[in-house]
């Protein structure tokens, strides 16, 4: 079982984090409109993963920014900001915050996502949602990760 850190205390994620040079595997994740989103959708685009536990978190709302400002200027780049909020509370997020070059969704419904990634955290105080982690696909393979208790190293 993999580990991560919360406020400087470990804390256990269900599944294996997924390495570098993998395939990232497919996911159904919910959009702010209530449809579905698969990874399946973006083949053969690069993509950015932004996942965090809250858009009601300081650093992860900070994150979802600074990706935004990024991702405006990542050519032939999808960014995906992907948390347990509900879509709801993700599309105010962004229309309140000017967020417009990410695409926010939720893991609220299905439940693949977070243990084929490795980032449901399966203890602590934010048990069951989803531990912070970045990844950039290109191709089909995971290209660079970061994940952990850090506030916005990378960014």
């Amino acid at each position: 079982m993999a580990t991560t850190n919360f406020k400087g205390q470990p804390v256990k994620l269900i599944g294996e984090f997924i390495q570098v040079g993998k395939v990232a595997p497919d996911f159904e994740l919910v959009k702010s409109d209530l449809s579905s989103f698969a990874l399946k959708d973006l083949k053969g685009k690069n993509i950015v993963l932004n996942i965090f536990p809250s858009l009601d978190t300081g650093v992860c709302a900070t994150s979802v920014r600074k990706f935004n400002k990024m991702a405006a200027g990542m050519k032939d780049t999808v960014v995906l900001a992907i948390s347990k909020d509900l879509p709801f509370a993700q599309g105010r997020f962004c229309t309140t915050e000017g967020i417009e070059n990410v695409i926010p969704l939720s893991d609220f419904r299905f439940s693949d996502f977070d243990e084929s990634y490795g980032v449901r955290m399966a203890d602590g105080p934010l048990a069951g949602l989803l531990a912070r982690a970045d990844w950039e696909r290109r191709e089909s393979s995971l290209y660079r990760a970061c994940a952990g208790d850090y506030s916005g190293a990378g960014l």
